[in-house]
């Protein structure tokens, strides 16, 4: 006989009441086999029915650069191409830390991608505490497109070439100022030029490369390494000088610029835009998106944008683009050690 207490009396259980708790009981027994056998997880979605919904193209920086103008096109020509949507969304901050973070910790299965400049990517990691691993935490699809450096310096300054800036900032040991964006790729550009020709020149902090430019143009600061595509304007208008191109050889644009390269080997610096995904998205969602984004960029009128943004397509499988953020990521991180720098 069940019983419960009211009042402090027992008194039996009406028969209703007694069904009622007998069906709980037989309830809670199937719940305790549930917990016991946990159902398996849903399955990932088959790579031939993706994308399927949504796709995020995360920005880590303000709309309007580089990452941001690539991410648009981007979005809109695989929107073309998949018929689902693709949108782009801008989480800037923290030398791109912020929005790189957001996607290592998205879930893996291809929705949420972020496009950015690789040096964030590999700079970061010695400069600055990060909550997540840029080559663990992130999987490579592509490397969308690479637009170098170029040197420039201020009219005022009497040098018209690379030996001539070299052998004036010996001689003035110093005394010229080096225009950066504090532990950005364009500071350790000229950090990294410094270390291979033994200058000393003054690093003045900018918040931003446009505020570089301004200085230089008016002959505050003497020398800096720039994009091509926000500097090379500035060098047409002669309100700046080129003294070289920062491209592992001579940049198509301005062939008649000789590559830093070729007097110091090796020296390769400028925007590579790549397009990540979480760690463990499945290789299959992966190496389609990787397709999609080599077929679009191979398109006349991707290309032509290309050219008008100062970039290039560049062709590497996510592997190997996996092996040179590793290489990339120590390459710099020497740097920063051996100049002993400390931005954040």
């Amino acid at each position: 006989m069940v019983f419960r207490h009211s009042l402090g009396q027992a008194r039996p259980l009406a028969r209703g009441k007694r069904r009622a708790l007998a069906w709980l009981a037989v309830t809670a027994a199937a719940a305790a086999l549930v917990f016991a056998h946990p159902i398996p997880a849903r399955a990932a979605e088959p790579v031939a029915s993706y994308p399927s919904k949504v796709i995020r193209i995360i920005v880590p920086n303000p709309p309007g650069g580089a990452s941001d103008v690539l991410a648009r096109l981007l979005g809109k020509k695989l929107t073309e191409k998949w018929g689902q949507s693709v949108v782009v969304e801008n989480k800037a901050g923290a030398n791109g830390s912020i929005g790189a973070n957001f996607v290592a910790k998205s879930d893996a299965d291809g929705y949420t991608l972020l496009l950015m400049d690789s040096g964030s990517l590999t700079i970061s990691p010695s400069i600055m505490k990060l909550n997540y691993s840029p080559t663990e935490d992130l999987t490579p699809i592509s490397i969308v497109a690479y637009s170098p450096h170029i040197l420039v310096v201020s009219n005022k300054l009497p040098v018209h070439n690379l030996q001539e800036l070299i052998a004036y900032a010996k001689a003035n040991k110093g005394k010229l100022n080096y225009g950066e964006t504090a532990g950005s790729i364009t500071h350790l550009a000229g950090v990294l030029l410094a270390q291979k020709e033994g200058i000393d020149w003054n690093y003045i902090g900018y918040k931003g490369g446009s505020q570089v430019l301004t200085d230089l143009t008016g002959g505050q600061i003497d020398v800096t390494m720039n994009s091509f595509l926000a500097t090379y304007p500035l060098v047409k208008g002669g309100a700046i000088r080129l003294i070289a191109v920062a491209s592992p050889q001579r940049y198509a644009p301005i062939p008649d610029t000789p590559a830093i390269a070729e007097r110091v080997p090796d020296f390769v610096t400028g925007s590579w835009q790549a397009l990540l995904a979480p760690a463990g998205t499945p290789p299959g969602v992966v190496e389609k998106i990787h397709a999609a984004i080599t077929e679009i960029t191979a398109q006349a009128d991707t290309k032509q944008r290309f050219v008008e943004l100062g970039s290039e397509p560049v062709h590497k499988t996510p592997a190997e683009i996996a092996t040179w953020l590793r290489e990339e990521t120590a390459r710099w991180g020497k740097v920063v050690k051996d100049g002993d720098i400390k931005v954040f």
